[in-house]
């Protein structure tokens, strides 16, 4: 199924790609397939000074890792381009060209001091901050003179007085007093055009029929709608979501920790994980369940189904739905994804049995919430690694642990080599030579043999072992002191 349906997500590259921005980029890209429509990528590259082409490749790289995939973008895809605006500017200039030829934006010659003087005191006096006109009269002679003096104005959009009502598809009808917004700046003073203006211009020309972001830019929305209007053209349907907080209630900003999509890919976050977790933030499936794979999020997905409260950001829910994800991912796939955290370890993968790789990975995925804890248990199966840690430390010089400890290794030495994959005739002689069972057992051999009080279940670890290795941890346990 094919539809006219055309949204758009638009980042300006001043930086990493926020979980917030990548969320608003995944209920464009749903509502896109949803309704069989395009989902169209534009890069919103206007502020030269900050804008990089560093970060315009991690934003790409990023979406494509979530699974984020656009139809048109700035990657040479699509006969709406150019999809960045700073290829855009002559498009910008003659439109502002023809507004300014039929009287509706003008020169604007304030410094940046008068608009600042001014702002505050309008916040003095209590009132909201706005242009107050200073320029709106000025004649053809005064605006000479100021050019020959070599000042640059901007161009400022004549705002009427009268009501900007539409009609949003989350929050319901919007209705704002033009009164309020003041002549806004459509031109900078260094030719650039300003964002309620450029975006108004990329949305009509690259034919978007729905525009779908945060409600940050709800303040933003009248003034593109007056643009339109004085262009002569029909707005997109819009649709503002409420933005991602913070524990405390806040903004979801670094202070509450990683934020970057990137950041999450680096600690071992899945991208199917991340994807599940971000559509959830504000969205419920109408099935109740909570892991939900992309065709049947595809499936149930609804912009007005978004709620219009502003969601809370839990790190502990996406572990949780990332540990879901690690558990259910094949060891193949697994051994991939944990390579390079065995390669910053130090261990040398490739030379390694990559069957014995995907049996240690097969049992750690158990205990990994994100893929980077599996760094605290490689000591437990690579010498190199291996050391007590303090608490096991505690359990293997206790007094009351020492004989216990001497009559497992003397077990062990008597014992033939493990066969198959489980380690319970082992576990059962431990058991009938020490008298010990449960806790008072586990817990001394885990201390003596894997060096750790917490891992993967001790019978599976066992035959990895294998029986000189804990032989000679054993002993290793028995000298300390």
């Amino acid at each position: 199924m094919t539809s006219n349906v055309r949204v758009r997500f638009a980042p300006a590259p001043t930086g990493l790609l926020h979980i917030g921005n990548a969320r608003t980029a995944l209920f464009n890209h749903l509502f896109a397939r949803k309704e069989g429509g395009a989902f169209i990528l534009r890069i919103e590259d206007t502020d030269v000074e900050r804008s990089t082409e560093a970060s315009i490749e991690a934003i790409l790289r990023d979406l494509r890792w979530l699974g984020i995939l656009w139809e048109e973008g700035p990657d040479g895809v699509g006969q709406n381009g150019p999809y960045r605006q700073s290829e855009r500017l002559p498009l910008y200039r003659e439109y502002a060209e023809n507004l300014f030829g039929e009287g509706k934006v003008y020169k604007c010659f304030c410094s940046p001091e008068r608009l600042e003087s001014l702002r505050k005191e309008q916040l003095a006096r209590g009132m909201m901050p706005k242009y107050d006109g200073k320029c709106r009269s000025l004649s053809q002679r005064e605006i000479s003179e100021m050019e020959s003096e070599g000042l640059r104005p901007v161009l400022r959009f004549r705002v009427d007085r009268g009501m900007v009502v539409f009609e949003d598809l989350i929050h319901g009808r919007m209705s704002f007093d033009s009164d309020g917004l003041g002549d806004f700046i459509i031109v900078r003073s260094d030719g650039m055009a300003a964002y309620n203006f450029a975006c108004v211009i990329d949305d009509h020309s690259m034919r978007i029929t729905h525009v779908i972001r945060g409600d940050d830019h709800l303040s933003n929305t009248p003034r593109q709608i007056l643009v339109y209007r004085a262009l002569g053209w029909q707005p997109p349907v819009f649709a503002h979501h409420p933005l991602i907080l913070g524990p405390d209630r806040s903004p979801l900003s670094k202070r509450h920790g990683a934020t970057a999509v990137s950041q999450y890919r680096e600690e071992g976050f899945l991208p199917e994980a991340l994807l599940n977790y971000l559509v959830l933030l504000g969205w419920t499936s109408p099935s109740g369940e909570e892991i939900l794979t992309p065709e049947e999020i595809v499936k149930a997905f609804s912009l007005t189904a978004l709620s219009r409260n502003a969601p809370i950001h839990s790190r502990k829910k996406l572990e949780w739905l990332n540990s879901h994800y690690i558990r259910k991912t094949d060891n193949g796939r697994l051994v991939r994804l944990l390579l390079s955290y065995f390669e910053k370890a130090g261990i040398p993968v490739k030379q390694m049995d990559q069957e014995y790789l995907a049996q240690i990975c097969g049992l750690l995925k158990e205990n990994l919430s994100i893929l980077s804890q599996v760094e605290e248990y490689l000591g437990i199966f690579f010498d190199a690694l291996f050391s007590f840690s303090e608490e096991a430390k505690a359990v293997l010089i206790s007094p009351e642990n020492r004989e216990a400890l001497q009559t497992i290794l003397n077990v062990l030495e008597g014992f033939s080599e493990m066969e198959g994959d489980s380690g319970s005739p082992l576990l059962v002689r431990f058991e009938g030579r020490t008298g010990r069972k449960g806790k008072s057992l586990y817990a001394l051999l885990r201390a003596g043999i894997t060096g750790k009080m917490k891992g993967p279940e001790l019978v599976k670890i066992l035959p990895l072992l294998g029986k000189d290795r804990m032989i000679n941890r054993l002993k290793m346990a028995l000298e300390l002191s």
